[in-house]
């Protein structure tokens, strides 16, 4: 059996702490997620590898195990030991094992979304799981009544509402994400677990780079001419239900904002309506006037000083 390296595989110091590890899996489970990789047996397999060593480093009992583990594999190593000498023996599952003996694998995640088998056999030998390397290793599942899948939508389809359609053991489960999440609500669908747990999708909004999200508040910017800021007229503003018309008063100042109430997202769970769109007017200065344009300006400039 190989050693993994889990810190390795998430690209983290050994004294990276639980904020970085986080970080670290977040950035690394979006970019092999299966939803972005379609048919990719490689991306499949790397997003199991990536949450097995989450599933390690993020748990402080399973990671003191791990490291005490990988103490003594370093210092095997070092003393010259070949990887198929060492004594695995002492750290499977069981009664007998050094770091604690109550320290099972708690799995759900990975092998109901991919079938038996989402853990590799270094996970499952150390940590108590299924299908060990015959040493009467044990299974236990864990108590939580549900699996949590992370699941990234965009903006647009934060503000809509979207579906999703998840493939998990031989069958199929759409499930319906509500208008108006946020980064790290949770979606509960119930009994949509192959053995009729529920579901949980921890959803990830994507930024978008036309609005900034404050709560269920949006802002935006909109450039209008300095014609148009010194003698009113309208501007065009992008909202995620298409463009609109702001009006712009004579005289308006640059950076100056303008509130578009209820062009906000939607209240998750609320009959409130909508947050409110907040639009910053740029103001485009001309690098060049016509001769008319220029007189009228120098007028008004000698007008003003007068």
């Amino acid at each position: 059996m190989d050693y993994k390296d889990y810190y390795q595989i998430l690209g983290v110091e050994r004294s990276a702490g639980a904020d970085d590890i986080r970080k670290a899996y977040r950035k690394l489970a979006m970019q092999y997620h299966p939803d972005r990789n379609p048919g990719n047996k490689q991306a499949e397999d790397k997003f199991k590898e990536i949450n097995e060593a989450y599933q390690v480093l993020s748990d402080s009992k399973k990671k003191a195990r791990y490291d005490q583990l990988g103490g003594a594999y370093s210092n095997w190593q070092q003393r010259g030991g070949s990887p198929g000498n060492f004594d695995w023996s002492q750290w499977f599952g069981g009664a007998g094992a050094p770091g604690g003996s109550n320290v099972h694998m708690e799995y759900g995640d990975l092998n109901d979304l991919f079938g038996e088998g989402g853990f590799s056999d270094f996970f499952q030998s150390i940590f108590g799981g299924q299908g060990g390397m015959g040493m009467g290793t044990s299974t236990r599942r864990r108590a939580m009544p549900g699996y949590q899948q992370q699941v990234e939508i965009s903006l647009q389809e934060a503000y809509s509402g979207a579906q999703r359609s998840l493939q998990g053991s031989g069958r199929r489960v759409e499930v319906r994400i509500p208008a108006g999440v946020t980064t790290g609500s949770k979606v509960r669908v119930p009994g949509a677990a192959p053995d009729g747990r529920d579901l949980y999708l921890i959803v990830e909004v994507a930024q978008d780079p036309r609005f900034e999200r404050d709560g269920y508040d949006l802002r935006t910017s909109a450039l209008v001419d300095v014609f148009t800021a010194l003698l009113g007229g309208e501007a065009e503003v992008e909202t995620l239900e298409g463009k609109v018309k702001l009006k712009i008063p004579a005289g308006t100042q640059p950076e100056q904002v303008f509130r578009l109430a209820g062009r906000g997202m939607p209240r998750l769970k609320s009959s409130q309506g909508k947050g409110d769109l907040f639009v910053r007017v740029k103001v485009r200065i001309p690098k060049q006037l016509s001769s008319k344009q220029k007189s009228l300006l120098e007028e008004a400039s000698r007008s003003k000083s007068s």
